[in-house]
């Protein structure tokens, strides 16, 4: 792959993304803008996606949200739906722009928290030619109420707590409290079921690490991608883990059931079972094969 970095504005913070092509001399290729899901940069663990892209000929245009990663906003590792979701229209307006692109042939790819917040901001764009959602948070309040399952309601009440603490912090000028994204079950973050520890650390790349502002717990809940979903009428690709502890199954499955052309694929393992082993070579395979055919990209 070739990779040339490249920064875009987004609401006035710029965001940093690196565009991968197959070769320097490409041109108006079909592209898959992508981003990472919670808390987690582009390059933690996305590789094997964007090489398997690359091969078939396809632009990877991948970028950090602003507060994350390589890209700008202070302070860090502040987690707003809204704002990535802007963020991704941002990234979008400024791929179609690009010489080797062809920005009539677009896929957004999410995952995780971003395979919700394509489905929003192909919503709101109105114009993409496909999207692809890999194990999505689909319904926020759902994933809460997943957490009380798995958790008890004792740690929605302490995230709930330490996201009142950090919006006092902010209000008043101060860092922000944070909490792990990811951690052991009993611990204090936003993921703690049982696979989730060693499922999201070891996707980490150097510029990434495991904590968030923890008033985005507040935000989760309010944040349903599957309000949206019928306004996706482009073909959607909707992977669902069905023993996922992060993002619902059926929450996913409802969400899909409300696009129009929608594809839904399941697979029989966890959340973060689909970033290794043969999970991810079938997710990838399943991937290819939806967007090779006829009038998606």
């Amino acid at each position: 792959m070739i990779e040339t970095p490249l920064e875009f504005p987004s609401q006035g913070t710029t965001c940093r993304a690196v565009l991968y092509t197959p070769d320097a001399d490409s041109r108006n290729l079909p592209c898959i803008v992508m981003a990472h899901g919670f808390g987690l940069t582009h390059a933690s663990g996305l590789a094997p996606f964007k090489e398997a892209f690359c091969k078939a000929g396809y632009a990877v245009f991948a970028f950090d949200y602003r507060h994350f990663g390589d890209s700008e906003g202070e302070p860090r590792q502040v987690l707003s739906p809204g704002k990535e979701v802007a963020d991704w229209l941002a990234a979008l307006a400024f791929a179609r722009q690009l010489d080797r692109v062809d920005g009539s042939r677009i896929c957004l790819w999410g995952t995780s928290f971003s395979g919700g917040l394509v489905i929003v901001a192909a919503a709101k764009d109105g114009n993409v030619q496909c999207t692809i959602s890999q194990c999505p948070m689909m319904d926020g309040l759902a994933s809460l109420l997943g957490v009380i399952g798995y958790a008890g309601i004792m740690q929605a009440l302490r995230l709930t707590w330490h996201g009142t603490v950090d919006w006092m912090r902010r209000g008043l000028g101060m860092s922000p409290r944070y909490i792990a994204s990811a951690g052991r079950p009993g611990e204090l973050g936003m993921m703690t079921a049982e696979d989730c520890q060693e499922g999201y650390v070891p996707l980490m790349a150097d510029n990434a690490v495991n904590y968030v502002a923890a008033g985005v717990s507040y935000m989760i809940p309010l944040f349903r991608p599957t309000r949206f979903a019928s306004k996706v009428t482009c073909p959607a690709l909707v992977q669902i883990c069905d023993r996922d502890t992060v993002a619902p199954a059926d929450a996913a499955a409802k969400a899909a059931g409300k696009m129009p052309n929608a594809e839904v694929m399941h697979y029989p393992v966890g959340h973060f079972d689909v970033y290794r082993g043969e999970a991810l070579a079938q997710s990838i395979r399943d991937q290819l094969e939806f967007l090779g055919q006829s009038g998606r990209l």
